[in-house]
């Protein structure tokens, strides 16, 4: 074998060598990271500080505004502050924190598996009588089991003794105000639309049409009251008034609850099932003012640090499933809309 082949084996084996111990690397670093991620279906908390946004809208206009000068005293600045905290962490501003959470709450409220952890995670830091909680809050309401535990969740901040602001940009109807009126104080954006303080239910009755096709449908209960309204069975009155006194009396709870909070509201006035948009939402003292959550938000950025939180659930299975069950939920939402008997607060 000539030198010049014995050599470029050689070269070949250093290289092989080296992609072997570089794919060795490479995979503990890669299974050391796994570790630390989370299993299919479980979330990861994500805290961002609000005020490195807001800096960097204001630096993109600064670079345009002010002379090489200004702008190299001002980045002095910023920076010898930014060390500090870098250094000594947040605490060492010695500012409030204004723990800023999102809810976008679909019918069945599914947000609240989230809302869950991100209330207990600012709870063990949350300053009472110091920090404050704000709220951006989007629904339009939906089952009364899955807002009523929606709204417990922002209950126990409120019973914590930390101030709690609810934004209201879009809207906070029916369920959605239910979660709204628990903070001590609530803005509204000037055509976001809140109250819709009632319970409705709709059901669909096929018996006659299964009749007129000779199809029986039987329906079996145990219990005077176990299926007041069916939607293939014959109902009958005593059903029917059954079924309205039971969303009367979801009616005297939501109602309770929203006195609890807002006990200066003209209850009997506003829970009639109507919705208003700002002005007229203030003006019946469904809210306390008239503002926006970036508004808000952006006054506090000088005084505070603002520090939002996110808890990400991660979706199991690949990407078949995934659009599979963004399918069964797009079904189950209109099924729901359609038979189910507690959508409606």
């Amino acid at each position: 074998m000539s030198p010049a082949v014995v050599d470029y084996l050689g070269f070949l084996a250093r290289i092989a060598t080296g992609l072997v111990a570089l794919a060795f690397v490479v995979g503990i670093i890669a299974s050391s990271r796994k570790g630390d991620r989370p299993k299919k279906g479980e979330g990861q908390l994500k805290v961002r500080l609000l005020n490195d946004f807001y800096r960097k809208l204001h630096r993109a206009v600064e670079k345009v505004l002010l002379s090489k000068a200004e702008l190299k005293a001002l980045r002095k600045s910023e920076e010898k502050a930014e060390k500090k905290v870098a250094k000594d962490g947040l605490s060492s501003t010695n500012r409030p924190k204004v723990f800023v959470i999102d809810f976008k709450g679909d019918i069945r409220a599914s947000g609240v598996e989230s809302l869950r952890h991100e209330v207990t995670a600012l709870l063990g830091h949350a300053r009472k009588d110091v920090d404050e909680v704000v709220v951006r809050l989007e629904s339009p309401g939906g089952t009364v089991d899955g807002y009523g535990l929606a709204a417990s969740q922002l209950t126990r901040i409120r019973e914590a003794g930390i101030q709690m602001t609810i934004t209201i940009d879009n809207v906070a109807a029916s369920g959605g105000y239910m979660m709204a009126c628990i903070g001590n104080k609530v803005l509204s954006a000037p055509f976001a639309v809140t109250g819709s303080i009632g319970v409705v239910s709709g059901i669909p009755n096929v018996n006659r049409l299964l009749k007129k096709h000779d199809i029986d449908y039987e329906v079996v209960t145990a219990g005077q009251y176990k299926r007041t309204l069916t939607t293939f069975g014959e109902n009958t009155e005593e059903g029917r008034e059954k079924y309205k006194a039971e969303l009367e009396a979801i009616h005297v709870l939501f109602k309770g609850f929203v006195s609890q909070y807002r006990p200066s509201l003209d209850i009997d006035a506003v829970a009639t099932g109507e919705a208003w948009f700002g002005a007229d939402a203030l003006q019946r003292g469904l809210v306390d003012e008239i503002q926006t959550s970036d508004e808000y938000l952006q006054g506090k950025v000088d005084s505070s640090d603002l520090i939002h939180l996110s808890y990400e659930i991660r979706k199991k299975g690949g990407f078949k499933e995934r659009i599979g069950l963004t399918l069964a939920g797009v079904a189950e939402t209109a099924l729901a809309r359609l038979f189910d008997r507690r959508v409606g607060m």
